[in-house]
């Protein structure tokens, strides 16, 4: 995989940019808190099959206390359908303890702190982060590690390498919603089985050997 130039990655993100001026993540929720569960569950799951799921939790369960009196059992209820549903009502009710415990009911602003919660990884801290509170950060998912690697831009061997690579390479200009506009390329242009290339905004920027054309 050829690396993609430096001089055209200002370029690259301004066609983003002009695709979709202000991404936003596709997780609904009304508060932090509401928004850090989201997150914690939509590992290895969608963010729509979240989105059902959450939708009558979030309409009863708006702060750690509350999901603290809802209990693990009746989580469970609201979330079966999502994957790893047993281990995600675990560390949801765990890291609702903590915050009330440790931080007087509100979700803390460092990677550090996040990263203390049960259930929340760097990923998700840096999508709260950025999402809740303006950082900017870049949460590597599978889609943001697929378009790193496969255009060019960021190429690295796991997640860590990927963000540590953008973080150098984005324009500082655009690193804000860096994050929001890899993952909407991934998942709606840059797909994993078959990238629709023929429609891609940055097609001449990519260095993408295997592009697909339209008589595929």
């Amino acid at each position: 995989m050829a690396l993609m130039k430096p001089a055209v990655i200002p370029e690259f993100f301004a066609r983003l940019r002009q695709a979709i001026p202000e991404p936003e993540t596709e997780l609904e929720y009304d508060n932090v808190y509401q928004l850090l569960v989201a997150v914690v569950l939509s590992a290895q799951a969608t963010d729509a099959g979240v989105n059902r799921a959450t939708k009558p939790l979030f309409e009863k369960i708006k702060t750690p206390a509350q999901m603290v009196a809802l209990g693990e059992k009746k989580l469970i209820d609201y979330i079966k359908t999502i994957g790893l549903f047993r281990t995600k009502a675990k560390n949801v009710i765990a890291l609702s303890h903590l915050l009330i415990e440790r931080h007087g009911g509100e979700v803390p602003h460092t990677h550090a702190e996040l990263q203390d919660l049960p259930g929340v990884g760097r990923k998700t801290a840096n999508v709260v982060m950025n999402v809740a509170y303006g950082e900017a950060t870049i949460a590597v998912d599978t889609h943001i590690f697929r378009v790193g690697n496969r255009t060019g831009l960021a190429p690295g061997k796991n997640p860590l390498q990927v963000e540590l690579k953008l973080l150098k390479r984005v324009p500082e200009e655009f690193r804000l919603h860096a994050h929001h506009w890899l993952i909407l390329h991934g998942r709606y242009t840059c797909k994993a089985r078959t990238p629709m290339c023929p429609t891609c905004v940055v097609n001449d920027l990519c260095t993408f050997k295997g592009k697909t054309t339209l008589a595929a």
